[in-house]
């Protein structure tokens, strides 16, 4: 018989009941598996579950990627967001923004800020003061790593060009007794459609709107807790990208990931990670005959 293994929410909630924080270095998600990965030491960081949000512990000055893996035999659009900021754009984040489009199972590290085509600025945690949210006067949401997942709409078929034989006295004869056919064209759009390039390949931004950060002026007035970790704008590294197109199959995400982060001592202090409890040294009694409190007798045999 075989096991049946659990879905992680029904895991999470599982663990929590038994007074276990802490889960194995699992991805969450179900269109895409999406983990943390400490860049420095090639970890995948741990993930907690506590008061139904899933939480990761940061290593201050290490760098970090957000590595995604498309579950589907699809192409999927992934919208990501760092601290409440587009990690592509530089706006507050918002879910008809720019992502990458990631190729049916491609697995793709997000390793920075986009800076152009070529590079980014490496993630990096730090302290909140020198994050590139409460840098650009937006530390409301320092702490928390977003991921907005879309399926792609499908291609609209063309419809099946018209044939109709050509005038009797035009047929030429191919030495089978058959006249050739010729087929008529096709409208306009089907045309432009038909002739259109193929799309370059994935591993790509797609999409872009205009949406303005209404939430700034909000953002800029809320309080900067002094210990929290944040996201910091790192040194530039290359990363190179194509652009392609891509048609979501509806207006919000078919799937949000959500993954809260910060230093591992404020996370064991707000109760996130549970240490093990340390049983107390209990010192050997000590024994006026040592050697004469063990007689015995025979022994019986193995």
């Amino acid at each position: 018989m075989k096991p049946r293994s659990l879905p992680l929410p029904a895991l999470a909630a599982l663990t929590a009941l038994l007074g276990l924080a802490h889960l194995p270095a699992q991805a969450i998600g179900r269109l895409a598996d999406v983990t943390i990965v400490d860049r420095d030491t090639g970890a995948t960081l741990p993930v907690h579950y506590a008061r139904g949000e899933y939480w990761v512990a940061g290593r201050p000055g290490a760098r970090y990627a957000i590595t995604v893996r498309n579950r589907l035999g699809e192409r999927v659009l992934a919208v990501p967001s760092v601290d409440g900021v587009n990690v592509l754009s530089g706006e507050t984040a918002a879910w008809d923004q720019r992502g990458y489009v990631f190729s049916p199972y491609e697995r793709y590290q997000i390793t920075g800020w986009r800076k152009s085509d070529s590079q980014v600025a490496a993630f990096e945690f730090s302290h909140i003061a020198n994050s590139y949210a409460a840098r650009t006067g937006r530390p409301a949401h320092v702490g928390v790593i977003g991921v907005a997942l879309f399926r792609e709409q499908p291609p609209v078929p063309l419809p099946a060009p018209a044939i109709t034989p050509e005038p009797y006295s035009q047929r030429r004869d191919n030495g089978l007794g058959l006249g050739r056919l010729r087929e008529e064209p096709a409208s306009p759009a089907a045309a432009g459609a038909a002739g259109a390039p193929a799309a370059p390949a994935p591993s790509a931004e797609a999409e872009s709107s205009a949406r303005s950060p209404s939430a700034d002026s909000v953002a800029k007035a809320a309080p900067m807790p002094s210990a929290k970790l944040g996201t910091a704008h790192g040194q530039r590294e290359t990363s190179v990208v194509t652009h392609t197109s891509f048609t979501r199959l509806q207006e919000q995400p078919n799937e949000i990931i959500s993954i809260r982060y910060d230093s591992r001592e404020n996370l064991i202090a707000s109760g996130v990670i549970r240490e093990p409890i340390a049983r107390p040294y209990v010192p050997p009694v000590p024994r006026a005959f040592p050697q004469s409190d063990n007689l015995s007798y025979v022994p019986d045999p193995r």
